[in-house]
């Protein structure tokens, strides 16, 4: 039902039917329609979790978002992250893809109208946690567990708000559940189902807040298991919204980064450890790799579909592979991996097939992105590399930086690459070091959604992506330049339509 519709009826059934105590929208705030209601006590008050068990039910409902909800946090940001960059092409001709390719994205593109609506319930699910689990009646649910699964919470809901903040920019900010609409209390309840937006700054403020208030309460590292909400996982958030404008602070990136290898992270010997197949295809390589911070995972018999969308599943060879998939490797990226002779990587991003479809490549030698390469293998959200290369950047662009150590780390991640140190040239200057730590990046995370915020981060959009289009022969006629309004994608219409309050980004 159209939200503002269903606000309308609920004011007017309250004015005609003077008996009702109250109209309720048991809903979740904003633009998601998720049921949360548990039920009400002998006084008539909301009680959002009956017992621990309850509480233990939507926890689990948190982690299972990142099992069982790949479209919006693992799919669509490699669109955004590697086709709308230079490392890919859309990959198919679907009018919801290849504006990401082509630089035409619209209000209307029914890929971001998903992703806003499925970031929304995640803080609907993370919220609930953060408001009540306190409150909860029952003894069995003790101080200790409150405060870890508070914690947990808002870990996920920093971590869903990173994402959001960084595709948007200014979006609401809602951090509460919504109360019940009554004709007592309208005006005061009104903002938390349309709401406004909070500026760019104050959402990653929020950010912050969550994660230092978390990071005392959360489960700590766990080398057994990357697939919880940890003290680690906020370090590692933290390390990345300090490397961004709003709240920069280079010595703060370095401070997460070092307490990251504290923590027990580091490099993972071989590359091929991270994304890699056992000898028969039939299981990942290996999971929970010293270098994974938080990964989703998967099993036999309860695997990951978002592998159709990318390549082959090798543990099913045959199956989905007769629609051209998303995300497929530019030109651009393959020529920069030789030029570099980039071998461990190259072969660890991209893979070559033959298929019955020709959008870019000829179907006898098709290049697929490789970093997904079955059901059965995880889905890594943030790894030790990309903190420890945020950490060289910091060193290199702060104040009376320190570039040998930048360089010293960049050459860390070259060597596992079984690349050559950089040259004497490149260490000694702050500009080409920077070039070079951009292009490391770009070679160590393609395909991890990461190349277009890099991008955005170091202000270099009109720069690489005004001139990619001409020097790669596969990519789409560009539609529109890049300008400073690209740094931002558009709010989804729908979005707009649903609430008056709201603005457009500019440049949509």
């Amino acid at each position: 039902m159209n939200m503002k519709r269903y606000f309308s009826y609920c004011i007017v059934w309250v004015g005609i039917v003077a008996f009702l105590q109250s109209c309720s929208l048991s809903r979740d705030p904003l633009d998601s329609f998720s049921d949360v209601t548990e039920g009400v006590d002998e006084k008539g008050e909301y009680v959002a979790f009956k017992d621990k068990g309850a509480v233990l039910s939507h926890r689990q409902a948190m982690y299972d978002q990142i099992r069982n909800r790949q479209e919006h946090w693992y799919l669509d940001l490699l669109l955004v992250g590697d086709a709308h960059a230079d490392n890919a092409y859309a990959g198919t001709t679907g009018a919801e893809v290849l504006p990401f390719e082509n630089n035409s994205i619209e209000g209307s593109n029914s890929v971001l109208a998903r992703d806003w609506s499925r970031y929304m319930e995640d803080v609907a699910l993370a919220n609930k946690m953060v408001q009540y689990v306190d409150s909860v009646n029952d003894n069995s649910l003790t101080s200790a567990e409150r405060g870890q699964f508070k914690a947990e919470a808002q870990i996920f809901r920093a971590l869903v708000y990173f994402d959001m903040v960084r595709l948007w920019g200014d979006v609401p900010l809602v951090t509460t559940v919504a109360k019940d609409i009554t004709s007592e209390n309208i005006k005061e309840v009104y903002p938390s189902y349309f709401p406004t937006q909070s500026t760019e700054k104050e959402v990653y403020e929020q950010i912050q807040k969550d994660l230092l208030e978390a990071i005392p309460n959360a489960p700590a590292n766990n080398a057994a298991n990357k697939t919880i909400f940890s003290k680690s996982v906020a370090r590692a958030v933290l390390a990345k919204i300090y490397a961004e404008k709003p709240l920069r602070d280079y010595n703060k990136v370095i401070q997460y980064a070092d307490e990251l290898a504290a923590d027990g992270f580091a490099l993972e010997p071989e590359f091929s450890n991270l994304f890699g197949m056992n000898e028969n295809n039939t299981d990942a390589k290996k999971r929970n790799t010293q270098e994974s911070i938080l990964e989703g995972q998967f099993f036999a018999g309860n695997g990951n579909w978002v592998t159709w969308m990318f390549g082959r599943d090798l543990t099913n060879y045959n199956s989905n592979f007769t629609w051209a998939k998303w995300v497929t490797p530019s030109r651009d990226l393959i020529n920069t991996f030789q030029q570099e002779g980039d071998q461990v990587r190259y072969a660890q991003s991209i893979v070559f097939y033959q298929t019955t479809w020709s959008n870019y490549y000829p179907a006898n030698n098709y290049p697929f992105m490789y970093k997904l390469r079955s059901a059965v293998n995880s889905l890594i959200k943030y790894r030790y590399a990309d903190i420890l290369l945020l950490k060289a950047e910091a060193l290199i662009q702060r104040d009376g930086g320190d570039l040998n150590a930048a360089a010293d780390i960049i050459d860390q991640v070259r060597t596992r690459a079984k690349l050559t140190l950089l040259p004497s040239a490149t260490r000694s200057s702050r500009t080409a070091l920077l070039d070079a730590l951009l292009k490391e990046r770009r070679l160590e995370l393609a395909f991890e959604g990461q190349r277009w915020f890099d991008l955005v981060r170091l202000d270099k959009v009109e720069s690489v992506m005004n001139a990619v289009y001409a020097r790669d022969s596969g990519r789409r006629t560009q539609v529109y330049p890049f300008t400073n309004y690209s740094y931002r994608m558009p709010i989804p219409q729908s979005i707009l339509d649903q609430n008056p309050n709201l603005k457009q980004n500019l440049g949509y």
